[in-house]
């Protein structure tokens, strides 16, 4: 009897623990008009495109007649291109967006986040934005709807910039910490409720090759625009929908100009991926920033966008 009254309390005790941790990371959803004051000012403005408030930032000269448009990556949003819009919008005009899922965009008009149907978004953004043809750039997801793009719609890219691209399966070496809990389904009310600012700040470090360029005001922003309504079920959602390997088949059949960028500290999606890349896309151009991880542009801006220029000066 004691003992199971002991039980009962210890269980009980961890009970009273679990409660209070969430009670203390509680975080419920923003409304995206909550947001905008901080995280919309000019340029940003909101286009619609299938059923969707996109989020979108149109900068430089509009006689380019060749934009780029930047595709961020998972849990990201357009201002992770600050540093390239920065540096190219006195040339070229920059186009970067909020995609389905994520940032101020939120969350597909019909829930379907498959890789397929990013492509075709994407599509249906040049079209209404009136883009034959453009310089198409993503990072990690990001950079697999861009070449998933460039192999569906060849007569639109004119030049393809992968940035540690997603696509072909890999062993990662590290993995933030929110991505391995959005891939867990029975954590999926925790992931939707909770998001101790704590979680978000480690998950940012650990992808960049030098975690002390991780600014509080960078953490502010990924932890901010994961809160936007509906975002974190969107995210264990695209991870269910869009598994790495899909349509990889499609890779070598890309005909485009394409630079491959990669961080060589890595650790989420190996550089030994960027050199497959490399290898399937025929005549591509590997560049490695030895000293960045997985978002290299967004660490270091001013040496990835000093390659970019290189290449669409070619």
């Amino acid at each position: 009897m004691r003992f199971t009254r002991i039980l009962a309390i210890g269980v009980l005790a961890l009970v009273a623990l679990a409660g209070a941790g969430v009670a203390l990371t509680w975080a419920p959803d923003r409304p995206v008009e909550a947001l905008k004051a901080r995280w919309a000012p000019w340029p940003s403005r909101f286009i619609e495109v299938e059923g969707m408030s996109v989020h979108l930032r149109d900068e430089g000269p509009r006689t380019d007649g060749t934009p780029l448009v930047l595709l961020h990556g998972t849990s990201a949003s357009l201002h992770t291109w600050d540093g390239w819009v920065d540096a190219l919008k006195g040339e070229r005009r920059v186009i970067r967006i909020d995609l389905p899922g994520f940032g101020l965009t939120g969350p597909a008009a019909d829930g379907d986040y498959h890789l397929a149907r990013y492509s075709r978004f994407v599509g249906a953004l040049l079209d209404d934005l009136g883009l034959k043809q453009v310089v198409l750039a993503g990072n990690s997801f990001g950079g697999q709807v861009a070449w998933k793009f460039a192999a569906d719609a060849p007569d639109r890219v004119a030049r393809l910039v992968l940035v540690d691209a997603a696509g072909y399966p890999y062993r990662p070496e590290s993995v933030p910490l929110a991505f391995r809990m959005a891939r867990i389904p029975v954590l999926e009310p925790l992931m939707t409720h909770t998001l101790p600012r704590s979680m978000v700040e480690s998950s940012v470090r650990n992808v960049y090759g030098d975690p002390a360029r991780v600014t509080p005001e960078l953490v502010d922003r990924y932890h901010e625009l994961a809160l936007r309504e509906g975002n974190r079920g969107a995210l264990v959602q695209r991870f269910r929908q869009s598994p790495g390997g899909e349509f990889t088949e499609q890779i070598p059949r890309i005909k485009a100009p394409t630079l491959i960028l990669w961080g060589g500290r890595d650790r989420l999606i190996p550089l030994e991926n960027g050199q497959r890349f490399g290898r399937e896309i025929a005549g591509s151009k590997l560049v490695v920033f030895d000293t960045l991880g997985h978002v290299p542009h967004e660490e270091d801006p001013v040496a990835t966008a000093a390659a970019l220029k290189v290449f669409l000066a070619q």
